[in-house]
């Protein structure tokens, strides 16, 4: 956050020098043309004046005169013009001020006496008249010196302005980027100008405040699910526990027992993995490759009952070595919604659980639904028994551990994936 207020800083000041640099450019290049256009005037008034001069004594005398400035001189044709306007001269005719050779430098006025006189040229050669030209470093170095100085100037307000605009902007920043959930300041506001970013401490400080309230509410809530909901799981674990070493119990009870018992076990994984999930605790510290080969073979086993009077095959072809780096709880709350599903949306066929591609797929001969559709909360199949939530938690989960879960399918199957290793 600090790097940006200064990258933020250093930009309000570069825009001031530029404008700077910019604004000096022009005037600059406004005053070479204020001079230049000045000391041009000065020589055409001159030759306009001496012209007029020529002219009437023509008109008076039919010869041209002497011009009265030594520097003029009246040529009858461009054939009698000094060698080098002459070679000027021809390359462009149309103009009336040419650079010559050894710093010479020329103006000219066509004389168009009244009537069917033969015209003639005034030329004036005004090097040694010249005033820009000479100061022509002079001027420039006063004008770079001039622009440097407006430029320093405008750096300095630029730097004290841009310090003086960014301070409190880099102030909340630093307070902003100090922030977690653990530490969040309230009452900040008031240490801000009434101005935009006042206006904007305010609205942080409201939202920080609210935020507070927000995670006071999830930990209390957290804490008080955790212990309500292990509290009874540990009593229903404690009493199947106690309850399956009767010796009077029936076969057919003790098979429901070992339901309740893998129920809760589940449960139990359930609830430590939806807890993780409200919470910003995470598991991957205790992540390791897992197995994945025994954990659904118990998957398979605890969903066993949701195949009881269905014509569905079901085929496992894992390999033991195919492994998933998540914690175990979420492996196995990950496998057991997606086989869940597959069991419980097939009616007749084949669910098939195999590995290709670097991919385990779980494969079950029923129609897929609109994927949008089925990872919405309380989406649920015409084989759902549940609430519609589970593969909502499925897909949370695999947000949260970067498992890239695709649900594809057809009219015909639907094939859940996820990358293995």
């Amino acid at each position: 956050m600090t790097t940006r207020v200064h990258r933020l800083r250093n930009r309000l000041m570069l825009a001031f020098a530029v404008f700077a640099l910019a604004v000096a450019s022009l005037f600059c290049l406004y005053v070479a043309v204020f001079v230049y256009s000045v000391e041009d005037r000065f020589f055409d008034a001159m030759l306009e004046q001496e012209a007029h001069q020529q002219l009437d004594q023509r008109a008076a005398g039919g010869i041209w005169s002497a011009p009265r400035n030594a520097f003029m001189t009246v040529h009858e044709s461009s054939a009698t013009f000094p060698a080098d306007l002459k070679t000027a001269f021809d390359a462009e005719p149309w103009r009336h001020e040419f650079a010559g050779t050894q710093g010479r430098h020329y103006h000219l006025r066509a004389l168009q006496p009244v009537g069917a006189g033969t015209p003639g040229w005034l030329v004036a050669e005004v090097s040694e008249q010249l005033v820009v030209r000479p100061m022509r470093g002079q001027i420039l170095g006063l004008l770079a010196w001039s622009g440097l100085a407006v430029v320093v100037v405008a750096v300095l307000a630029g730097a004290w302005l841009a310090r003086r605009t960014t301070r409190p902007l880099s102030k909340l920043a630093a307070l902003v980027d100090g922030m977690a959930p653990d530490r969040l300041p309230v009452g900040f506001a008031a240490e801000f100008p009434d101005d935009e970013i006042g206006v904007l401490a305010r609205g942080l400080d409201n939202l920080t405040g609210r935020v507070r309230a927000f995670v006071a509410r999830e930990h209390a809530f957290t804490r008080d699910a955790s212990h309500e909901l292990r509290t009874p799981l540990a009593v229903i674990r404690s009493a199947t526990e106690q309850l399956a070493n009767e010796p009077e119990l029936s076969v057919a009870g003790r098979l429901q027992l070992a339901h309740v018992q893998h129920s809760a076990r589940q449960l139990e994984q359930t609830v430590i993995t939806l807890l993780t999930l409200a919470r910003e605790e995470s598991l991957e510290q205790d992540a390791l490759p897992l197995a994945v080969l025994p954990v659904l073979e118990q998957v398979v086993v605890e969903q066993a009952a949701l195949l009881d009077g269905k014509p569905v095959q079901v085929r496992v072809e894992v390999p033991g070595n195919v492994r998933l780096t998540v914690p175990g709880p979420v492996l196995h709350m990950l496998l057991a919604n997606l086989v869940g599903n597959a069991f419980a949306h097939t009616r007749a066929g084949e669910v098939h659980i195999d590995v290709a591609a670097g991919r385990l797929r779980i494969r079950n001969t029923a129609p897929a639904g609109d994927p949008d559709t089925i990872v919405r909360p309380f989406a649920k199949g015409e084989g759902s028994a549940g609430f519609g939530l589970g593969l909502a938690i499925v897909y949370r989960l695999c947000d949260r551990f970067a498992i890239d879960l695709r649900i594809e399918g057809t009219e015909h199957a639907t094939v859940a994936s996820f990358s293995v290793h």
